[in-house]
C-alpha cells in the first residue's frame, strides 16, 4: 500500500486560476469568471478539476464479494462498468467514509475524500483473502464533467447516481418541497501526468474550465450531500437523505447495520438535511460550520455544512439542522457582520419516516438482523 501526498494542480496555472481552499484546496475555485462557469457548467459544457479527490483501488478475486461484506452497498454482483456508491460506518452506524465506486471487471476503483484513511481500514481488514488495496491518488486524477459530455472509450469513469433512488434504497425527501436543480455529473480517472493533456483534449470540442465554485453551487442545488462537508463524527445516512445512493436495506451484515434498520423500521434521525436561501444584501457569505439559529427566539438549530453563490438563486447553502426544527420556521445563520436570514427548502423531512418506512414497529425488514448474528455490529452470535 503506497502513501499519497499530491501538491497542488498543475491547472492552477492556467490563466484566471484562482485557488480554492478548505475542501477543495490544491485545485481552483474558478478561472475567473464563475458566473459563466456555472452556466457552462449547468449547460453540459464545462469540466472541473476534481484532481484533489483520492482513489483506492482493490484488486483480487474475491475484492467484490469482501467489500460487499464491509460496506453498505451490494456490489457482490457489480457489473463491470455499472457505478454505484458506497459507505463505511462505524459500529455504531455512524458514517467514517464514503466513496464513488466502479468496478472494471479487474479491479474496483474507489474515489474518495478520505483515500489515506479508507485504504488503511480495508488493509487491516483483508486477513486471509485474496485482495490487495492501495492508495492510488499519487498515479491517477478525477475530472469532473457532466454525465452528458462524449465518453473517454476505455477510461474508468464513476457515473453519479444520485438523485434516483438505487435498488435497495429509499428516500427520506419531503414529498410536498420543491424538486431540487437536476445533477449529471460523472468523475474520469487519467493517468496523473495526464491531466493537463486530458482537459485540453475536452477544451478543443468546445467545453470550458470552471472551477468548483461552479460545482459546489449547482450540488448544493442538487441538494447532492458531501462527505468532506456534510459528515460530522454523529453523522446517520438517513439525516443526509443518503439511503438514496449509497445503502442497501435488503442486503447481508455489514458493519453498523443494526444502527441503519433501526433508525429505518422504528426510529427516527435526529437532524435533517436542508437547503437555506440566504439573504442576498450582505456582500460575505457565511463560513463553513456557522451557526443557524430561530429567528424568533435565537436558539441554536444547527449548523452551515456547505455555501455559494449560485448564478440563478444567489446565496444558498446546506446546513443540518435538528429535526424537530420548524419546517416554517424563518432562521438566522452567524455572519461576520451578524446573522443572516435564512428560508428553508426542505430536503429530509421532518418527520423523519423514509417512503417505505412499516407501517407501525414490527419485524425488521428482509434481511436486517438487527445486530443478531451480525459480528460486524457485535451482535450476539450464539
Amino acid at each position: 500500500m503506497t502513501s499519497a501526498l499530491i501538491a497542488s494542480s498543475p491547472l492552477l496555472v492556467r490563466p484566471g486560476a484562482v485557488a480554492a481552499d478548505g475542501p477543495d484546496a490544491g485545485v481552483a475555485w474558478h478561472y475567473g469568471d464563475p458566473t459563466a462557469e456555472q452556466r457552462a457548467l449547468e449547460a453540459g459544457t464545462a469540466v472541473v478539476d476534481q484532481s484533489h479527490l483520492g482513489v483506492v483501488t482493490v484488486t483480487g478475486p474475491d475484492r467484490l464479494t469482501w467489500l460487499n461484506s464491509l460496506t453498505t452497498q451490494e456490489v457482490a454482483a457489480l457489473a463491470p462498468g455499472a457505478s454505484t456508491e458506497l459507505m463505511i460506518l462505524t459500529p455504531q452506524g455512524r458514517i467514517e467514509h464514503v466513496a464513488a465506486a466502479v468496478d472494471d471487471g479487474e479491479t474496483a476503483w474507489l474515489m474518495t475524500e478520505t483515500a489515506a484513511g479508507l485504504a488503511a481500514f480495508l488493509d487491516r481488514m483483508r486477513f486471509m483473502l485474496r485482495v490487495e488495496v492501495a492508495d492510488a491518488t499519487a498515479d491517477w486524477a478525477a475530472i469532473g464533467e457532466p454525465s452528458s459530455l462524449p465518453g473517454d472509450d476505455g477510461a474508468v469513469t464513476w457515473v453519479d447516481p444520485w438523485p434516483h433512488v438505487a435498488p435497495g434504497g429509499t428516500s427520506y425527501a419531503d414529498a410536498g418541497s420543491a424538486q431540487p436543480d437536476p445533477w449529471a455529473w460523472r468523475l474520469v480517472l487519467v493517468p496523473r501526468g495526464e491531466l493537463s493533456a486530458a482537459v485540453d483534449a475536452r477544451l478543443a470540442t468546445g467545453a470550458r474550465l470552471a472551477g468548483t465554485w461552479a460545482s459546489e453551487a449547482l450540488r448544493i442545488a442538487a441538494h447532492r450531500p458531501r462527505a468532506a462537508t456534510e459528515v460530522d463524527e454523529t453523522t446517520l445516512p438517513h439525516e443526509l437523505d443518503w439511503l438514496r445512493t449509497a445503502v442497501h436495506l435488503h442486503k447481508g451484515c455489514y458493519r453498523g447495520q443494526e444502527t441503519v434498520a433501526k433508525v429505518h423500521n422504528v426510529g427516527r434521525p435526529p437532524r435533517r438535511l436542508t437547503m437555506l436561501h440566504l439573504d442576498g444584501s450582505g456582500a460575505d457569505l457565511p463560513a463553513l460550520g456557522a451557526t443557524v439559529t430561530l429567528a424568533s427566539d435565537g436558539k441554536p438549530a444547527g449548523r452551515v455544512t456547505s455555501v455559494a453563490r449560485h448564478h440563478e438563486l444567489g446565496p444558498i447553502a446546506l446546513a443540518v439542522l435538528k429535526r424537530s426544527t420548524d419546517p416554517e420556521a424563518t432562521l438566522h445563520v452567524e455572519g461576520e457582520d451578524g446573522p443572516v436570514a435564512a428560508a428553508q427548502e426542505i430536503i429530509v423531512n421532518a418527520e423523519g419516516f423514509s417512503a417505505d418506512r412499516p407501517a407501525k414497529p414490527g419485524p425488521t425488514a428482509k434481511g436486517l438482523l438487527m445486530g443478531k448474528g451480525c459480528a460486524a455490529d457485535g451482535g450476539d452470535m450464539s
